[in-house]
């Protein structure tokens, strides 16, 4: 297993919850390493890897955490407005650490898809994890079985709290991107994709969560790692942000693809709260208007990385030798070439918190 990294379990509350009881009293995730607080690190994959130090970790928690960013995720700030402690790492369990508000079992680099369909593919090679949706539905399944012993108290229990499915279906069309996938080939996949996210949620809701947001895909066509590998001589595939506009209408396919599903969803468990949540959105604003959020230095251009037109070099990534930090990751929204800042996650779990980015929406209360 790799090297252990300190976990910071603090009690943050905001005004807002405070002021009346909190409306959930757990949080289960699901995801990749938008929503990882530690799995993949504590999987013992890549014992060497980068995020295991830092300038991982440096903004808040001021020590690598296994998250994959300077500081917080939309998670961690979820929690903080909910009066949350911040999830913990699901593989932490042996640690002794305390779970009684829930678990993360999101593992940076997984699939929405098992990764079986990758490696018929011929992809395996660049799986960073084989901690898929599924994988992560029977840890979640182990759990339950130590959290409630009864029917009534697993409905008391479940019925209490936030389940966020991902966001996850990133790495199943990045693996392929970056391997050199056609439009045509990615958008066959979507549907798969579309329907492992769907059936995962199923699966939770008749195991007994209530209230779950799903989230769609990022703007991809503004990741620094797209603008590098896909850069083109050509003006017109950019938009007036810089972003490509391929891969944004792609993220946007997806989306539309899953909102459909979702609601089919609704239909079949009337009961059930199923949120929709609009990454694409909220991410969109900062890339627009950079300086209006306060990224002084750019949405595009990464803060951590090895050089090159938006600081991305697969040969030198954040954290590896080659590479240089920013002073001041507040004015970046992209912090290593692939995620993106706590500045950047913060307006992002704003938007979706604070609205308009959740549909139907999110409630403090």
């Amino acid at each position: 297993m790799g090297q252990k990294i300190p976990l910071v379990l603090a009690f943050c509350v905001i005004g807002t919850a405070l002021a009346s009881p909190l409306r959930y009293n757990s949080i289960f995730s699901f995801g990749d390493s938008l929503a990882d607080t530690g799995n993949f690190v504590l999987s013992g994959a890549f014992a060497f890897l980068a995020i295991q130090k830092l300038p991982y970790g440096e903004t808040f928690f001021h020590h690598p955490t296994g998250r994959c960013s300077n500081g917080r995720l939309v998670i961690d700030f979820i929690a903080e407005a909910y009066g949350l402690p911040y999830v913990p790492p699901y593989l932490a369990l042996s640690n002794g650490l305390e779970f009684s508000h829930g678990v993360n079992f999101a593992v940076a680099g997984a699939t929405a898809i098992n990764t079986k369909f990758f490696y018929d593919k011929g992809l395996g090679s660049l799986l960073w994890t084989n901690d898929s949706l599924s994988v992560q539905l029977g840890w979640f399944k182990q759990f339950k079985s130590t959290l409630c012993n009864t029917r009534q108290d697993c409905e008391t229990i479940l019925k209490t709290s936030l389940f966020l499915m991902g966001e996850i279906g990133g790495n199943d069309y990045n693996y392929p991107f970056f391997a050199g996938g056609s439009f045509k080939e990615l958008k066959a996949l979507v549907p798969l994709v579309v329907e492992a996210i769907t059936a995962a949620t199923s699966v939770l809701i008749e195991e007994g969560a209530v209230d779950l947001v799903v989230p769609g895909n990022l703007p991809i066509g503004c990741n620094a790692v797209y603008l590098t590998l896909f850069w083109s001589s050509n003006k017109a595939d950019y938009d007036q942000s810089g972003c490509l506009k391929a891969y944004n209408a792609f993220a946007k396919y997806h989306n539309a693809q899953l909102n459909l599903a979702i609601k089919g969803l609704r239909q079949k468990y009337p009961h059930a709260r199923i949120i929709y949540a609009d990454y694409y959105g909220a991410a969109k604003r900062f890339f627009q208007s950079p300086m209006r959020y306060g990224f002084s230095n750019g949405a595009l251009r990464a803060c951590c990385g090895g050089g090159g037109p938006y600081n991305f070099n697969n040969s030198a990534r954040c954290g590896q030798p080659g590479s240089k930090v920013c002073s001041n990751p507040s004015t970046y929204a992209n912090w290593d070439g692939i995620h993106l800042t706590e500045a950047a996650y913060r307006f992002i779990a704003m938007g979706l918190i604070n609205g308009p980015f959740t549909s139907p929406p999110l409630k403090l209360t």
